[in-house]
């Protein structure tokens, strides 16, 4: 990408910051267009899914503009603010969201990339004799911190592992506090790890699933998190065979890379909110593939990044971070069976998310995909705590369901 992208990027951070919300939605506008001087229709359209819709109402002075998703399946419907992003001022989130994934720009020499806002939270409570310790991993890819959960009923025997990736401008704590992933450790009991992003990876605390240097089995940070999750079977009783990745969004599509290039390292894969393995190789690509899923030339690459362990999904149906239509594309990529019998549930939750269920198992029964779609829900993780950002409270609870999956007998 070029510097002028850059510097436009660069100016609509600065005018969202001022709060001048129209004039930074314009100039995102003409960047995702290429074309910088001239006007942009508001809706872009894509033969490989539906259309992004920038909703352009009249509010009253005090209310900022809402940004809504068009699919054929849904209606217009206005999203709720969501917490965690930028909050002041406040945001719309399609914006927000074009924002978070600044940090994936290459900036020209002399120009600063834009820091994301600290969040700071409360220390995470730990039950007693929990721990919840950082460490760090280094190999020939480079270093990355990450922290460790060690639930209070590990006296040295076989558990489980469960490796979670955050999203952009998220920590591990961070993470942790929005999925309760400890609290779900002390249940089972089973240990977790938050691998950290660097910032002078991406200033934007992404991981570079985008990017083919970071697609590839021990290359890059699939080296690095792959040597994570070593390091910590070398140094705990890990369970054979029990050792499982999640992530949400670019978090999520990092999941899918490790799905695909390490089947024999990971037993089951966890995918809140992502994109599918070789769904982009480069920035243009990353942003055409958020918005309207892979082209047609990455979708037929897909089929040579097979996810073979089992895989479960979930994506809110009015995510405007990242197209719906990906988590079809990652059910499709993880499909390596023919003659899976498909059963489909649907239900709604307490706080009013209604979802639709389905499973994919095989000749024997066994489970081994899973599919939910979270209707009203943005970009968020579904039945999270708004101790964290990027949560949806209302939704079914994606971490306990993603424990269920992984741990049940197969």
């Amino acid at each position: 990408m070029n510097a002028l992208p850059n510097r436009d990027m660069l100016e609509a951070t600065r005018l969202t910051r001022e709060g001048r919300l129209d004039e930074a939605m314009a100039v995102l506008r003409r960047v995702l267009a290429g074309a910088p001087s001239s006007p942009v229709p508001s809706t872009f359209r894509n033969d490989a899914g539906p259309s992004l819709t920038f909703a352009r109402t009249t509010p009253p002075p005090s209310t900022v503009r809402e940004v809504t998703w068009t699919s054929p399946k849904v209606g217009r419907t206005a999203l709720t603010p969501r917490s965690g992003g930028l909050s002041a001022p406040r945001v719309p989130n399609a914006l927000r969201g074009f924002l978070e994934q600044i940090g994936h720009l290459k900036f020209a020499p002399g120009e600063v990339a834009p820091v994301p806002p600290a969040i700071n939270r409360a220390p995470i409570p730990l039950a007693p004799g929990a721990r919840f310790e950082d460490c760090i991993y280094a190999d020939k890819a480079g270093s990355r911190a990450y922290k460790i959960y060690i639930p209070s009923g590990y006296e040295g025997q076989p558990l489980p592992l469960v490796v979670m990736l955050h999203g952009c401008t998220q920590s591990p704590d961070d993470f942790a506090a929005g999925t309760r992933m400890n609290d779900l450790a002390e249940e089972h009991p089973f240990l977790v790890a938050y691998p950290a992003q660097n910032q002078s990876a991406n200033p934007s605390k992404c991981w570079n699933w985008f990017n083919a240097g970071d697609q590839q089995r021990d290359q890059g940070e699939p080296s690095l998190i792959a040597g994570i999750t070593r390091q910590i079977m070398r140094d705990y009783s890990i369970e054979s065979g029990r050792v499982y990745i999640a992530g949400m969004s670019a978090g999520g599509a990092a999941a899918a890379i490790m799905g695909a290039t390490y089947p024999d390292l990971y037993a089951g894969v966890g995918i809140h909110s992502g994109l599918a393995c070789g769904a982009a190789s480069d920035m243009p690509s990353a942003f055409a593939a958020m918005r309207h899923g892979a082209s047609p030339t990455a979708a037929r690459s897909l089929n040579h990044a097979k996810i073979t362990p089992p895989v479960i999904v979930f994506h809110g149906d009015l995510d405007t971070t990242v197209n719906p239509i990906n988590a079809n594309h990652i059910i499709a990529q993880s499909k390596t069976k023919a003659g899976l019998r498909a059963t489909v549930s649907r239900g709604e939750t307490p706080g009013g998310i209604s979802y639709t269920r389905t499973v994919q198992a095989d000749e024997s029964g066994r489970p081994v995909l899973e599919q939910w779609s979270l209707h009203g829900a943005g970009h968020a993780w579904s039945g999270g705590s708004a101790a964290g950002s990027y949560t949806e409270p209302r939704g079914p609870d994606a971490s306990r369901e993603m424990i269920r999956f992984f741990l049940q007998k197969r």
